[in-house]
């Protein structure tokens, strides 16, 4: 039997929650918690050195960022070797794809997913131009709720694919794929790798990288509570036959962070991983998923209400087991940018318009302007039921004029 989560003792971790600002653009940054806050400002004021000298500071400002480290690793399943930390997901994708130049050799196949932020597609795009690859296409028949079908993806599939990227749940649909399945069909093929963009699904669920199966796995720690910084796991195994190192040649080689790190994981930002994880143990995932349920139901029965005048954008229900909160829909007759910009003048609520950074998705499967995309409202566990019933009074209030 599941507790009941307690969101006002939540609440109380995130020092931005006590204003009136209502934050319901979650997707595009978390707000973090006084812990995170009070970790960065003890390494600033008191071991703001460099890393691996033997004076007393050094060690401790050392042993923090070593800790920071194992906290990220231990927290996705694996071990400090298997990850690397850098300053945004998109530029972690970025070092990965220069360390798989050999394995991607002219004349490969890649399969690309338009469903994904662009993060997980512009390197591997950049790469099949340098080493002219064949890039194919995995999307979705169904336009209004499309999803990445582990059956359409072994239709692209050869003995000639290196890789398959995709995401883990859409920035914009919220809809969860299924990884596991993905992974196993990806490994069917020869030397063909998984790379997965998880900085959506990661706020909302726990994440094991070992029970995926998966061979690459990103996401943002500024998206689940934390700093503005990122994590990355690949397996060893994968790193050993197939990654070469972007370090110096003087450098050691064994680890991610020696292969693809280049000293841009920022050392007072990694020292407070440790508190990002001790939170989030404190409380089960499933236990956060029901409540989360909970929210995102409120608003999509309002949106499935009104089927006339709103689209919604991916998964209609708000199953838990399909969907994250990152809800997304139109409203006909009226542009995503003026029906976000009436709600905001007249309330505190905070969401976005646009097509976040995937545009292939908003332009080339939902038939959108790609500009003006979707009105985008992202919830997360320290939303209340009562923030997002007010939304819906005031959104129904104002675009509707009642």
């Amino acid at each position: 039997m599941s507790s009941t989560f307690d969101v006002r003792a939540a609440r109380k971790h995130f020092p931005a929650l006590d204003k009136d600002q209502v934050y319901f653009d979650n997707a595009g940054g978390s707000q973090v918690l006084q812990e995170v806050i009070d970790a960065i400002q003890t390494y600033l004021s008191t071991t703001n050195v460099q890393l691996g000298a033997s004076y007393k500071v050094a060690e401790k400002s050392t042993e923090a960022y070593k800790a920071g480290c194992a906290a990220a690793a231990k927290y996705v399943n694996t071990s400090p070797e298997e990850i690397v930390l850098g300053p945004s997901t998109t530029q972690l994708f970025r070092n990965l794809s220069f360390a798989l130049y050999d394995h991607l050799s002219p004349g490969s196949e890649i399969v690309l997913s338009k469903l994904d932020h662009e993060a997980n597609v512009a390197a591997w795009l950049q790469l099949a131009q340098w080493r002219d690859l064949t890039v194919k296409w995995w999307s979705s028949a169904d336009t209004k709720n499309p999803r990445l079908d582990p059956n359409d993806l072994r239709k692209l599939m050869s003995d000639k694919t290196k890789l398959v990227a995709c995401t883990h749940t859409s920035n914009i649909l919220g809809t969860i794929t299924d990884i596991k399945r993905i992974a196993q069909t990806v490994h069917d093929f020869p030397h063909a790798l998984l790379a997965v963009d998880a900085v959506a699904y990661a706020p909302h669920r726990q994440v094991d990288v070992k029970d995926l199966e998966v061979d690459f796995y990103a996401f943002s720690w500024y998206k689940v509570y934390g700093p503005h910084m990122a994590v990355l796991y690949a397996k060893k195994s994968t790193q050993d036959t197939y990654m070469r190192s972007l370090g110096h040649y003087f450098k050691p080689t064994g680890s991610l962070e020696d292969k693809l790190g280049l000293a841009a994981a920022s050392y007072e930002l990694t020292a407070s991983i440790p508190r990002v994880c001790e939170y989030l143990a404190s409380t089960p995932w499933n236990v956060i998923a029901e409540h989360e349920e909970k929210l995102q139901e409120i608003l999509l029965s309002y949106l499935r209400s009104k089927p006339d005048a709103i689209q919604i954008w991916g998964e209609p229900s708000a199953d838990s087991t399909k969907r994250v909160p990152v809800i997304s829909f139109t409203v006909r007759g009226r542009s995503s940018r003026e029906v976000v910009e009436l709600v905001e003048r007249k309330s505190d609520f905070g969401f976005r318009w646009g097509a976040f950074y995937s545009n292939r998705l908003v332009k080339d499967v939902l038939g959108l302007d790609e500009v003006d995309g979707v009105v985008r409202v992202s919830l997360v566990h320290y939303n209340t039921e009562e923030e997002v019933r007010g939304f819906v009074e005031t959104f129904d209030e104002t675009v509707f004029f009642k």
